[in-house]
């Protein structure tokens, strides 16, 4: 038996297999989790959950994915059930734009596509995990602040008028139709859900995971390092990048994390922009905010996060740089007599 020569489109398959077997798992485990949220919990949890005051409210809700994980695709239509159950906006918009990011399958996932998961065996080695750590804090303080600015608006600023009016008469729960009744109802209701957000994932994975091969494998490295090594272009470009390809935040990691050429602070907004704004996002979110308000928090994501990930980024990649070069070049080279 003759191994093949290397070929074009050889290159691209494998790089594409790789990746796609890596991240599939997470995807699926995702969505099972995000069905069965969908199905079982009940609208008045997270309510409960929370500080009665509104500004404690809203930080806390920053770790309600923690609790209940859900991906982006997911957590549109949960957060507009909670809302018209009577949650206050601020808490809404918080764990609708971290949840994607501060759960625990997207750690995992962010973890293992940036080989740092065998780097934490101990407290003191946590913050080797710098991409992970990096993006979760990042993810926390741009949803923290999105729900501080909205603490004092009133449902019918943001919403569309006809869910701003179901909020007004919160009391009244009869605006918002039954969940399935029963087990079983409620099991298959969950399975159907994650069948039918696991295939539509599936596709925008399976399509980012192609353009990154592409990518990888014949796009000349040389030809894009004034994009990558200029912070001014890299960082939103790959802010456009995750925004078109519209990737779940349970596999994005696993797109951006070969791009060598960019840094980590584009890596960094690539991972943070993408959960909270994308095309799917933009069309699911248009369901429930007015327009007027879409293009505000369009624009407040895309500057926040441009203008913080490089700081971010020096943050808490500066340990990692400093543990590298010392103790590489003390162990290569030999002590002199």
């Amino acid at each position: 038996m003759t191994i093949p020569d290397p070929s074009r489109s050889g290159d691209i398959l494998m790089a594409f297999l790789s990746i796609l077997f890596e991240g599939a798992p997470y995807i699926l485990v995702g969505t099972i989790l995000s069905g069965f949220i969908d199905a079982f919990l009940p609208a008045k949890a997270l309510e409960r959950i929370l500080p009665k005051n509104k500004i404690l409210a809203t930080f806390a809700a920053g770790f309600l994915g923690l609790i209940f994980p859900v991906c982006e695709c997911a957590v549109v239509p949960v957060v507009r059930r909670l809302v018209q159950k009577g949650l206050p906006i601020s808490c809404a918009m918080t764990y609708l734009l971290s949840a994607p990011i501060i759960n625990p399958i997207v750690i995992i996932s962010t973890l293992t596509a940036f080989k740092e998961f065998q780097k934490v065996g101990s407290w003191d080695e946590v913050g080797n995990a710098s991409m992970t750590m990096a993006r979760i804090s990042l993810g926390y303080v741009i949803a923290v602040i999105v729900g501080l600015f909205l603490l004092k608006k009133k449902p019918a600023d943001i919403l569309h008028q006809s869910i701003a009016d179901s909020v007004q008469g919160s009391g009244k729960e009869g605006h918002v139709h039954a969940g399935p009744v029963g087990f079983d109802a409620k099991l298959t209701h969950a399975m159907r859900t994650a069948m039918r957000d696991f295939l539509d994932t599936a596709m925008y994975f399976a399509i980012g995971v192609m353009i990154t091969s592409v990518f990888n494998t014949q796009v000349d490295q040389s030809r894009i390092e004034a994009v990558a090594g200029n912070e001014f272009f890299a960082v939103p470009s790959l802010m456009g990048l995750s925004f078109v390809l519209a990737l779940c935040s349970t596999s994005d990691a696993f797109i951006v994390a070969p791009m060598d050429s960019f840094s980590s602070a584009a890596k960094l907004a690539f991972l943070v922009f993408g959960p909270m704004l994308d095309v799917k996002l933009i069309f699911m979110y248009s369901s429930v905010f007015r327009r007027k308000f879409l293009v505000k928090l369009s624009i407040a994501l895309f500057f926040l996060i441009a203008l913080l990930c490089e700081p971010w980024s020096k943050i808490w990649f500066k340990n990692a740089a400093n543990e590298t070069s010392p103790v590489g070049v003390e162990n290569v080279v030999p002590s002199q007599p």
